[in-house]
């Protein structure tokens, strides 16, 4: 395995590297983020992953939806 990928997290007797991509779509696809209501969302969610041990690698989202990409260990 090569050293100069990152993404490779390692555990006591594992080496892993799962991504998971969640969209969270409002009900009815009604249009409610606004710019600060996504700006306010970013710091919640990455509190959460922070406290399942995982990383927030990206956040996105729309007035109708919130896109997510989690890197977390095999544990969660």
């Amino acid at each position: 395995m090569s050293e100069d990928n990152n993404d490779i997290r390692t555990g006591r007797h594992c080496v892993f590297m799962m991504h998971v991509h969640l969209v969270f779509v409002t009900k009815y696809r009604r249009g409610v983020f606004t710019k600060e209501i996504l700006d306010d969302l970013r710091p919640i969610f990455a509190s959460v992953c922070k406290d399942f041990e995982s990383e927030l690698v990206e956040f996105d989202g729309e007035d109708d939806h919130v896109h997510l990409l989690v890197n977390y260990p095999p544990k969660v």
